[in-house]
């Protein structure tokens, strides 16, 4: 059969693994789909070097791409939001499919996308926005279709999830770290999508409305990153038996949705709790299955170039399927979208671990705890640091499963009073299904 026509636009770490990843297993991917992939054309504002384009058509504007009549497949690696999506629209209104590692993209403007994707006949394929080489979109989508997702988590950004590890590991400063990432490559210049949870929101987002069956909603999600966070916390957290993880949680309720990125608290045995350095994981419940966990390389130039090549294979299988029974992008029906509540963060529950400056008076504790009973805040744990006499001295708490409002209106009582110096530092706690 004659060979699926693909035009690739940008040439980056990705798309030069894409390229390298079609050359060396262009056999095998023939054998999986019964024709070959051949790149036709390029699009990329300037040369690369070492990159091999012989017998490629190259385009230096990159809509010359997306309206290549030849051009079966567009595949979108140049990131960003507002031109790449120019691109897409223009690629889906030539009648072409789309493959995309966009997460940005997808989480902003993909309930728009995919509307105009249905109404052409085409699919938009983004396995390789979430965590890189891990396939966990299509175990959401198909793998796990018999299931109601009652939850998930996931450490979905390798950067933050380095430098937490690099912090308690070896007792480094966050500052010196982070220079460190951005030194290795794993972090950019400006940091900010990554250590402040931008970069794992949009990553979440899309999981939640795969998950639930709802309309992707970025600005709904809950969004708090890791630059706050205190070597002291991760030594205390140990103390206590928890590790802490810049997570990405999703969870179903009787009152709505959750979808929020923070710090977090995990029991130490749990398998989140073991996944070091840039690697990430994400762990999904299902009411059938109980909990899976995927794991493996969230980024880099093979990994992610696994993800791309893995929907052109599965778009290429599709080309001539009847659009009816193509997998939804959203897992679900477009028509049978659920648009459930978001719930605000004050409304979560979950345990919380707080850290106290006070000075170690009699009374101090009972204040606190009968503070914390008024709100209907009860006690798990408590640390009480020796200190030198005069001086505060650090308290630590870690509550039962409470409302965060709930919590938070008996800290600002507390944080009231003479004795408390400073504010608490507060971090939320999760199970993920076991016991602490």
């Amino acid at each position: 059969m004659k060979p699926i026509s693909v035009g690739l636009v940008g040439l980056g770490t990705v798309a030069q693994g894409t390229l390298n990843v079609l050359a060396n297993n262009r056999e095998e991917l023939a054998r999986r789909i019964g024709r070959e992939i051949q790149i036709t054309h390029v699009g990329a504002r300037r040369d690369r070097d070492g990159v091999d384009l012989s017998g490629i058509k190259v385009s230096r504007d990159l809509m010359d791409v997306a309206r290549d009549p030849d051009v079966e497949v567009f595949v979108e690696l140049i990131g960003g939001c507002d031109y790449a999506r120019e691109l897409i629209e223009a690629a889906i209104e030539s009648g072409k499919h789309v493959v995309t590692a966009n997460k940005a993209l997808i989480a902003e403007h993909g309930n728009a996308l995919f509307e105009k994707a249905q109404a052409k006949g085409v699919t938009i394929a983004f396995e390789a926005s979430v965590a890189g080489g891990i396939p966990v979109i299509k175990a959401l989508r198909e793998g796990l279709a018999a299931n109601q997702i009652r939850w998930l988590a996931g450490i979905i950004n390798g950067t933050g999830n380095f430098i937490l590890t690099e912090m308690r590991d070896k007792g480094r400063d966050f500052s010196d770290v982070l220079a460190e990432a951005q030194a290795l490559g794993y972090a950019e210049a400006d940091p900010t999508f990554d250590v402040e949870g931008i970069d794992a929101a949009h990553k979440l987002c899309i999981l939640a409305s795969i998950a639930f069956g709802i309309p992707l909603n970025f600005d709904a999600v809950y969004t708090q990153g890791i630059s706050t966070i205190d070597l002291m916390d991760l030594d205390y957290a140990e103390e206590l038996g928890y590790r802490i993880k810049h997570l990405g949680i999703a969870r179903r309720t009787d009152q709505g949705v959750e979808m929020r990125v923070h710090p977090t608290l995990i029991p130490e045995s749990q398998l989140l709790a073991n996944v070091n350095g840039v690697m990430n994981a994400v762990q999904i419940h299902g009411d059938a299955v109980g909990s899976t966990l995927h794991y493996g390389p969230g980024a880099g130039s093979l990994p992610t170039a696994s993800a791309v090549v893995a929907d052109l294979v599965d778009v290429a299988r599709v080309l001539t399927a009847d659009p009816t029974n193509r997998v939804p992008h959203l897992a679900f029906q477009p028509t049978h979208l659920d648009d459930l509540p978001i719930l605000p963060i004050e409304e979560t529950v979950c345990p919380f671990y707080v850290r106290l400056s006070v000075r170690d008076e009699v009374g101090v504790l009972a204040h606190i705890t009968r503070t914390l009973a008024d709100h209907n805040v009860s006690l798990e744990s408590v640390i009480q640091k020796d200190g030198v006499e005069g001086e505060p001295v650090a308290l630590i708490l870690l509550t039962h499963s409470v409302r965060e409002k709930d919590v938070l209106a008996a800290l600002g009582q507390i944080e009231q009073q003479s004795f408390v110096d400073g504010s608490p530092v507060v971090l939320r706690c999760e199970t993920l299904g076991g016991v602490a």
